[in-house]
């Protein structure tokens, strides 16, 4: 079993009540003016569904209007319908799935632990695997992905899936390392694009797709950035240093706003790396996000136990349905 680092221990110390609940009343925290400009100061961060044990990987389908999310140690996704405002199960077991994206098409593109592969959910409820292997050797537990609009899909492959059986299946790494990939769909390739972080996590492009920004949840739990070139990855530097706690998941917006999960919820960073505001979530830790909502203003955030939303004035990038 690999080692926790002290960061993420220090990610799952336990949080008092007290602060909790402070949490609920002013959920919104501004460190720079220009926070104000993206989020109102008294904007309401709403639970829409308690239940979870580790919540992630949510992504909004327009077609139904609904959020569909992950509850890992569960095994289980969980669907949101927001115009009913109920929650369903929407697969079980999922294989301890983790990280969701919808592809231009409008399908679900899934990470999954249990099965160390990343699917397809077709239009008739088909899950068809993606990938699972590199050079031969199954992938550890793909964790977060995303699709540029080439189609290729990126994500990344640390280790949590295979390190404890809550989390997936525990085993050996036949890889020996934890690695960053890129999947060609037109040569049905899958290629390393990244093996400096020690346990990449959540991922995101910027807007114009010249960048990607990669989470590291091992040491020392920051935010990379990198230029993208022909699909290559080159001149990796710090973005930003999350604390307390570690990154996880996050999302960009259309004005390349960094916006990340945190031990105390969302924080909200430009796009030199400095911060701007939080969205303090009352949980324990938070772990994703997504932009939502037809107009995708609307942020969906997965706590330890639960589905938040809160509006904000910005628009989520990379979201196909929006012209």
């Amino acid at each position: 079993m690999l080692a926790k680092s002290k960061i993420w221990e220090n990610h799952r110390d336990e949080t008092s009540n007290e602060v909790l609940e402070k949490r609920k009343v002013n959920p919104v925290e501004i460190h720079d003016d220009k926070f104000l400009q993206l989020i109102d100061h008294n904007s309401e961060l709403v639970n829409l569904w308690k239940g979870c044990e580790w919540a992630e990987g949510p992504v909004y389908f327009p077609e139904g209007n609904l959020v569909i999310w992950s509850d890992i140690p569960n095994n289980r996704m969980l669907r949101y319908e927001i115009d009913k405002q109920q929650t369903f199960i929407h697969r079980e077991p999922s294989n301890n799935s983790n990280g969701n994206y919808r592809n231009i098409d409008g399908n679900l593109v899934s990470c999954e632990h249990r099965t160390n592969r990343i699917t397809l959910t077709d239009s008739e409820n088909q899950i068809i695997e993606i990938t699972s292997k590199y050079n031969g050797k199954r992938l550890n537990s793909p964790n977060d992905l995303v699709i540029k609009n080439d189609k290729t899909i990126w994500f990344t492959d640390p280790p949590y899936g295979i390190i404890s059986e809550r989390e997936g299946n525990q085993r050996k790494s036949e890889i020996g390392g934890n690695y960053t990939y890129i999947y060609e769909p037109n040569s049905n390739k899958t290629s390393i694009v990244d093996k400096t972080c020690d346990r990449p996590n959540g991922l995101a492009f910027s807007d114009d797709e010249t960048k990607l920004y990669i989470a590291d949840s091992g040491e020392p739990g920051t935010i990379s950035v990198f230029d993208v070139n022909d699909n290559k990855l080159s001149n990796k530097r710090l973005f930003a240093t999350v604390r307390p706690g570690i990154p996880d998941g996050f999302r960009v917006d259309i004005n390349d706003n960094i916006w990340t999960s945190a031990k105390d919820g969302v924080h909200c960073y430009d796009y030199s790396g400095k911060l701007l505001g939080k969205i303090l979530v009352p949980e324990q830790a938070t772990a994703n996000l997504v932009f939502g909502d037809k107009d995708g203003k609307t942020l969906y955030i997965c706590g330890d136990t639960s589905l938040y939303k809160i509006r904000t004035k910005v628009q989520g990038s990379h979201l196909f349905w929006i012209k």
